[in-house]
């Protein structure tokens, strides 16, 4: 029986995979360092403190993990002051899904963006619990995130569902014994040995009813 549901933010909520791509390859280039395709996929999932070492150590970008992180959280910032890519229906929806579950979030992004994010929405108060990957030992596809998302919830991660879009999240929710909802992301869709770890699979966020998770 489903007792709560685990939402992730980028790519299931707004539409931020893309932002965070552009934001970061433009700060990587500038700055001398190699920013390709072997780049972003490994970065897809990282905390903010895995990402921004794998920036320096990997992708050649000077300057230490912290600068680098806050560097790149203030340009998110201000991508979303300009524009927020929120996914058409996604906070009524969420609003939906609280009428019916409590709610919490396990987000890669720092907590400075997706408190931001929130508050823009308008759905802060749907959540009872967030998590940020950088909270955590070991960003996605370690399940760290999702199980100390269900600690402070105190539900069982047995007991609940994840909404999920990538490779990396998929496979962290399920090792850490939830059941998945996927909905995978069009632009940076998750593998297919991820995707068969779902439990439900759905082609876009309406689809996400009290109706479906409780199936899950």
């Amino acid at each position: 029986m489903i007792r709560a549901v685990v939402f992730d933010l980028d790519g299931v909520l707004i539409a931020s995979e893309e932002v965070w791509d552009a934001v970061r390859e433009r700060y990587v280039r500038e700055r001398g360092g190699r920013y390709d395709a072997e780049v972003q996929r490994a970065m897809m999932g990282m905390s903010a403190p895995e990402w921004s070492r794998y920036l320096g150590e990997d992708a050649g970008v000077p300057g230490s993990p912290e600068q680098i992180n806050g560097d790149v959280v203030r340009l998110m910032l201000d991508a979303y002051a300009r524009e927020l890519p929120l996914l058409p229906g996604a906070a009524a929806i969420v609003r939906r899904t609280a009428a019916a579950f409590p709610l919490a979030l396990a987000s890669s992004s720092n907590r400075a963006i997706f408190e931001e994010v929130l508050e823009l929405v308008g759905i802060a108060e749907c959540f009872r619990a967030t998590v940020s990957s950088e909270e955590v030992e070991h960003g996605k596809p370690a399940p760290d995130v999702y199980l100390e998302a269900a600690r402070r919830l105190g539900v069982a991660p047995e007991a609940c569902a994840a909404v999920e879009d990538s490779h990396a999240g998929i496979r962290s929710a399920h090792d850490a014994g939830m059941r998945v909802i996927a909905i995978p992301n069009p632009s940076y869709p998750p593998d297919e040995e991820a995707l068969a770890l779902a439990d439900v699979v759905l082609e876009s966020l309406d689809e996400l009813t009290p109706e479906r998770i409780e199936g899950a």
